[in-house]
């Protein structure tokens, strides 16, 4: 579904569909964005209407850096995102030959340290449009770059609804992997057939821990389109913003999961589940779920759940 709906209850109960529009201008829906950057899509602000010099010839309308310390370009069209995808590439190309001046303007605006762990592996662009072709997302699947395709839509009382429409494709999951070759051996093809290589960060994934985290991984991969990235110390599971992030611990044979949801709204458990909030740690989320067996991962499943369904 990429016609995003909003309902709103009368009060005799029955629900009636909001109208949405797009914006007069693009610059307003640049500024709304930019104003919530963070809390809309994960992202920290960086700079506006940011000229690419010369050769690129070409204003970028956002960078910022996300949650996982990735660079990000976003670019906004009040209609439909007509020529968006040459852009995001010829963007991403000038960030590439840009590194030490986008290092530049974090260290100015969020700090050394923040400068310092960018993560220069798959910088993104986000292109939010009212709109995108068929070819648009067809074109985007062919990309090696990481492209996400955002649509918008403005509705009545000043809401403002953003819907991930498409994206380039995501690192594959332990499970995924898993599954091909199971799927692989039904057929029996197992044997002429390549095993498929385990995605990139497995390596992060003890060896003690691999069979509860396939069972981790088919849980926080089973809604829908999640994008699985494995990062440094990390792995995050994410739609526009980090859903959850895996973090191992061998010593004590447990997985913790970090979940993108409020710890007042749960009913905390000692060394189940542990408010994070004003703790520093690995990885995104306030809520922290500890997994050492089976039985804690189906406890987890309705906290999984409410995450994702908020996401």
């Amino acid at each position: 579904m990429t016609e995003l709906m909003l309902f709103r209850q009368n009060a005799d109960g029955r629900d009636v569909e909001l109208s949405g529009s797009t914006v007069a201008l693009e610059v307003e829906l640049q500024r709304r964005v930019e104003a919530g950057l963070e809390q809309m899509l994960g992202i920290r602000f960086v700079a506006s209407e940011y000229a690419t010099g010369p050769w690129h010839r070409g204003r970028i309308d956002t960078l910022g850096l996300d949650e996982n310390g990735s660079p990000v370009v976003i670019e906004f069209k009040k209609g439909s995102g007509s020529g968006v995808l040459s852009q995001a590439v010829s963007y991403l190309s000038w960030l590439e030959s840009a590194r030490h001046e986008f290092e530049a303007l974090v260290r100015k605006v969020l700090g050394v340290g923040v400068a310092e762990s960018i993560d220069w592996r798959r910088p993104r662009m986000v292109c939010i449009a009212a709109g995108f072709s068929h070819h648009d997302r067809v074109a985007v699947q062919r990309l090696p770059e990481r492209v996400d395709l955002v649509r918008y839509r403005i509705f009545e009382g000043g809401l403002l609804g953003l819907l991930l429409v498409d994206a380039s494709p995501c690192f594959p999951s332990a499970a995924s992997s898993r599954r091909n070759r199971e799927r692989e051996t039904a057929v029996g093809t197992a044997a002429a057939a390549p095993v498929a290589p385990l995605p990139a960060g497995t390596g992060l994934v003890p060896e003690c821990l691999r069979d509860l985290y396939g069972e981790v991984d088919d849980a926080l991969t089973a809604w829908g389109e999640v994008e699985v990235a494995p990062l440094r110390h990390y792995i995050a599971y994410r739609r526009l913003v980090n859903v959850a992030s895996v973090i191992f611990r061998p010593k004590y044979e447990a997985i913790l999961v970090y979940l993108r949801l409020d710890p007042d709204s749960v009913v905390l458990e000692e060394g189940f589940t542990r408010d994070m909030r004003g703790i520093g740690h690995l990885g995104t989320g306030d809520l922290e779920v500890r997994l050492v067996s089976a039985a804690g991962l189906e406890k987890a499943a309705p906290l999984i759940r409410r995450a994702f369904e908020a996401a």
